[in-house]
């Protein structure tokens, strides 16, 4: 069958082989589904003819799957995965049979929705409207490539109501993505029932209203989708195709009928079905594939990450006014300066609030590689995701409770899609101060500790954000580095020069030892990093000498610098973070799991902020300088009484029986 969408209408001959592929993937449909015991056999045939044609005439090529300039596919309702599979091994992207009989089988590639470990699967979507964001995302990476593929996205009528999909609509407006055409399946049942009465909608008017323009036609005419593709390929603007489609199509007690939209036939439903098809299929046979369990194994390629110059890190000097937020946004400014122009684009998302996360100046500067997402936080960050995993080097800066809290089902796609992305986000712990307590990002660490591939960094001062951001540039994988609002002070050394000078190389879950002590141990991160030096210096004039150790990377711990701190026999955590899921509970399972014997305390937050200056905020709750100094010494003080206690016991004779 020929490529593209260029002749005016389909042959006859093109029209009989997609209706003999579809009559097969019908049955392909019912068998897998029948064999796994489960599955969404009603919505995959009500998709059957848009999937199959889309596929069969897109530039790509099963052949070579992970050609850079293919057209980009995304199936936003990811539960018709039995379409989707039947429809590529029909097409030649791997045997079919093995997709048919281990569908849904442990350690089968062919999940139960679509995953971009399958060739010809772009995204994995998860959850009902993130399809359209994805889409957005491939089509602007098309241009920022310089690449002229297509990108289609297939979508369900009921996940038209979620809110992503507005946010997603808009953004491809805003953005101009022409290049982008939506196929929805409106076959006008979801799980629940009638559509309408679930959710009351307006499909068409809605994306008339945000500028797309909207076809209409008959889901299982060959003819007229082809024609609509073709038309809408030729629009200026993007396009929905609005597919009046059946649930069940081609099975008579299927068609229709809601109750198929998630469950498998029986075996006289299946047998009924497959005599209205008149098909044949050898189960036997297919069920001793699944007993053997053989399957394909797919590795699809990584993007290739772009080789980042880092340039010269700057120094900042003590008592300089700069903080982490500065210093992130001049580290941008300087990777995009030398890395632009050498054609290796570098890319900011942000959400309204340039400004206060210090994008605004490259926004003005490097126009063409500025995101404004808008107040759409949920689209921009998939949008993010899939440009990193285009080989884009991309940052989407946000506020803490926005960025990772407001986000994290889009982080977790993104995650298991894998992506390369670089999160900045501030506004993080009781340090946002007077915006209160919606606005007090105090749960990062617990929220991302989800995420299996989500490393997290967490700088102390504007030296080692200008160094961890150049760093995350030139390493692949996803990184969130959180920072506060207010202005970290530059750490000093005990000579009073900057901690982190020109000889400090940013190294991932490498801590700082930033004073040393005999007498106990203070772990800290981040923005209280400062204050802990300051606890240092108060109970030094009291004679009372602390280790203060700074933890960067609080998921991948610096075992060494911790057997060093559980050394002194006391080990106390300083956090501005929720007390139970932060920093203390990470150095806790290091300390059990290590087997260490030490005596050991959590200081953090153990409740909702209120709205104050930030010196007011943890003076509140215990973690203003002089209260950390207090516990410490009373810790100290104990620590030391135990040992005494211990040493007497020890040298004390047992009295004789």
């Amino acid at each position: 069958m020929r490529k593209g969408f260029e002749e005016p209408r389909l042959s006859d001959d093109e029209l009989r082989e997609l209706e003999t592929l579809a009559l097969l993937c019908r049955g392909d449909i019912l068998t897998m589904t029948h064999l796994a015991g489960s599955g969404h056999p009603g919505g995959a045939m009500s998709s059957l003819e848009m999937l199959l044609l889309v596929y069969a005439r897109a530039n790509i090529d099963p052949q070579d799957p992970w050609k850079e300039n293919r057209d980009r596919i995304v199936i936003s309702h990811g539960h018709i995965s039995p379409a989707a599979y039947a429809v590529l091994g029909r097409l030649g992207f791997f045997p079919i049979q093995q997709a048919v009989a281990t569908f849904r089988l442990a350690s089968s590639p062919f999940e139960g929705h679509v995953t971009s470990k399958v060739p010809g699967i772009e995204w994995s979507t998860g959850n009902l409207g993130q399809g359209l964001s994805a889409g957005c995302g491939f089509a602007l990476a098309a241009r920022m490539k310089g690449l002229n593929y297509h990108t289609f996205v297939l979508m369900s009528d009921g996940e038209q109501t979620k809110g992503q999909v507005a946010e997603a609509r808009r953004f491809a407006m805003k953005y101009g993505l022409k290049d982008l055409t939506v196929l929805i399946d409106y076959n006008r049942l979801q799980i629940s029932g009638r559509i309408h009465d679930v959710m009351p909608q307006r499909i068409k008017e809605n994306y008339l209203g945000d500028g797309w323009e909207v076809l209409e036609v008959d889901g299982h005419d060959f003819q007229e989708l082809y024609q609509a593709i073709r038309e809408a390929m030729s629009r200026d603007v993007p396009v929905a195709i609005i597919a009046h489609t059946v649930m069940g199509k081609g099975v008579s007690f299927m068609e229709d009928n809601n109750e198929y939209h998630g469950r498998a036939l029986t075996p006289d439903e299946y047998q009924e079905a497959l005599r209205e098809l008149g098909l044949k299929v050898d189960l036997d046979h297919l069920r001793d594939l699944r007993k053997k369990g053989e399957y394909p194994c797919f590795e699809r390629p990584k993007s290739a990450i772009p080789a980042i110059e880092p340039g010269t890190p700057r120094l900042y000097r003590p008592g300089e006014k700069v903080g982490n937020r500065k210093a992130w946004g001049r580290a941008l400014l300087d990777l995009a300066e030398l890395n632009i122009p050498r054609g290796i684009p570098i890319v900011a998302l942000d959400c309204d609030l340039a400004a206060s996360v210090r994008v605004e100046e490259f926004g003005r500067r490097f126009p063409k590689y500025f995101i404004e997402g808008g107040i759409q936080e949920h689209n921009t960050a998939t949008v993010a995701g899939v440009l990193s995993r285009e080989g884009i080097l991309t940052f989407f800066a946000d506020f803490g409770v926005f960025g990772i809290d407001e986000v994290y089902n889009q982080h977790r796609l993104n995650d298991i899609n894998a992506t390369n992305l670089k999160v900045i986000a501030t506004h993080t712990g009781l340090d946002v101060g007077q915006d209160g307590d919606t606005h007090h990002c105090i749960d990062y660490l617990g929220v991302l500790r989800n995420l299996f591939g989500f490393r997290v960094i967490v700088p102390a001062d504007p030296n080692q954000a200008d160094r961890v951001i150049r760093w995350i540039a030139q390493n692949e994988g996803n990184f969130v580095v959180t920072m506060g609002r207010e202005v970290e002070p530059v750490i000093e050394d005990e000579e009073g020069g900057p901690f982190f000078g020109p000889d400090y190389r940013f190294q991932y879950g490498k801590g700082d030892l930033l004073r040393k002590g005999t007498k106990g141990a203070l772990v800290t991160m981040g923005t209280v990093a400062h204050r802990a030096v300051k606890v240092w210096q108060l109970l030094r004039q009291q004679g009372i000498d602390i280790m203060v150790i700074n933890i960067s990377c609080p998921f991948d711990l610096d075992g060494d610098l911790l057997g060093l701190a559980a050394s002194t026999g006391l080990v106390v955590t300083y956090e501005d973070h929720h007390v139970e899921t932060g920093l203390g509970a990470e150095v806790a399972k290091f300390l059990a799991e290590g087997g260490f014997s030490v005596r050991f305390k959590r200081l953090g937050i153990r409740s909702y902020g209120l709205s104050g200056t930030p010196d007011e905020l943890y003076r509140s709750q215990g973690l203003d300088e002089s209260s950390v100094a207090k516990i410490l010494k009373e810790e100290v003080t104990q620590c030391e009484t135990t040992r005494k206690f211990t040493a007497e016991s020890f040298l004390t004779p047992s009295p004789s029986i």
